[in-house]
């Protein structure tokens, strides 16, 4: 499971002193994906944005996680109190329950506010991603045009491809800029707060 997979990756990053923790969202939820990095502070890992290794366009980024100066203790504490925690059991901050990602009432604000930021770098990442293939994607309908000849009929379905992607591409920034807004102005009222 991608719970356990990540914590075990995160204390090893942990045990070697790492400066850094990079993590991928395997989860299909940013909400939980937030969770686990609410998670990841509780062993000393605090959320710092995408990570640099991070392949440009990609769907899937990477994030990162700085390591604190306080990490081993935070891990130590951590442990001690949710000695089940590596092993399916209840996670600190978290409920108890077979669903382990989700906040207790008492961190469900710090974990809104991970997701914001984590919403935030996602949606700004959106542009690249994407462009790509539509910049590739003419290369790529040579291929079939090549087979069928550049007539009419070919070209009109290939230039059909190309601009459903691009209308896909297109709808995806217009999204990600509207979750750029939304999430934007959470972050901006818990700063005024």
């Amino acid at each position: 499971m991608f719970v356990e997979a990540q914590l075990k990756a995160l204390m090893r990053d942990g045990a070697r002193g790492a400066a850094r923790h990079e993590a991928r969202n395997l989860v299909g939820s940013w909400r939980r994906f937030a969770a686990f990095a609410f998670v990841a502070e509780q062993y000393g890992y605090r959320y710092e944005g995408m990570a640099v290794t991070s392949p440009k366009g990609s769907p899937n980024p990477y994030f990162g996680f700085r390591r604190e100066a306080d990490a081993a203790e935070r891990a130590t504490l951590a442990a001690t109190r949710y000695p089940e925690g590596l092993r399916g059991g209840q996670l600190p901050g978290m409920r108890p329950g077979r669903r382990r990602l989700r906040p207790s009432p008492e961190v469900r604000e710090e974990v809104e506010l991970l997701h914001a930021r984590i919403q935030v770098d996602y949606a700004r990442g959106h542009r690249r991603r994407g462009l790509i293939q539509v910049v590739v994607l003419p290369l790529a309908l040579l291929i079939p045009l090549s087979q069928f000849g550049f007539t009419a009929g070919p070209l009109l379905v290939c230039g059909g491809i190309w601009a459903f992607f691009v209308g896909l591409w297109g709808l995806g920034v217009l999204l990600s800029r509207r979750r750029l807004v939304k999430y934007g102005a959470v972050l901006r009222a818990a700063e005024r707060a």
